[in-house]
């Protein structure tokens, strides 16, 4: 009998962020202090590089390689920004942004509780990357979403 091969391997999700980034292995020891990153996968390129690494945060895979230009592969220094986020959802946003800040990272928007629910603020990492870290703190409906969308937006 034939093994049936899964589609997505046990251990990924459907969707799983690709980073293109300058200096990888500086960027693995940032996200393990920052982030509590667990590498998974580390694939070495030419030189000192690192063609291909995978790290876990929490339940999920995050997938990085150094930034190659000839290829289109472009970190967010190249650019003079981010053109994205990694959106993270945590168990105490105040925690997990301070030790990011801690680690190197840029603060963007400190956390703040926002109208839908979350505990959320904003950084940059030391490669460019954008990041929004949240705590959910309560369920609200899409009709209470608006209301308070539109009296925060009046501000």
């Amino acid at each position: 009998m034939e093994k049936k091969i899964k589609p997505v391997p046990d251990g990924y999700r459907t969707v799983t962020p690709y980073l293109y980034v300058r200096g990888v292995a500086k960027a693995l020891d940032f996200y393990r202090k920052a982030f509590a990153a667990v590498e998974t996968v580390r694939m070495p390129g030419p030189g000192d590089s690192i063609m291909h690494a995978e790290i876990r945060i929490g339940d999920s895979i995050i997938m990085m390689g150094e930034e190659n230009p000839e290829r289109g592969a472009k970190s967010p220094q190249m650019f003079g920004g981010s053109t994205g986020a990694v959106f993270l959802y945590v168990d105490d946003v105040d925690a997990w942004f301070k030790r990011a800040v801690g680690a190197g990272a840029k603060t963007k928007m400190p956390p703040t509780d926002m109208f839908w629910g979350d505990r959320y603020g904003t950084l940059v990492d030391p490669f460019g990357h954008d990041w929004g870290l949240a705590t959910h703190k309560e369920d609200v409906t899409p009709q209470q979403v608006a209301e308070r969308q539109k009296a925060a937006m009046s501000k």
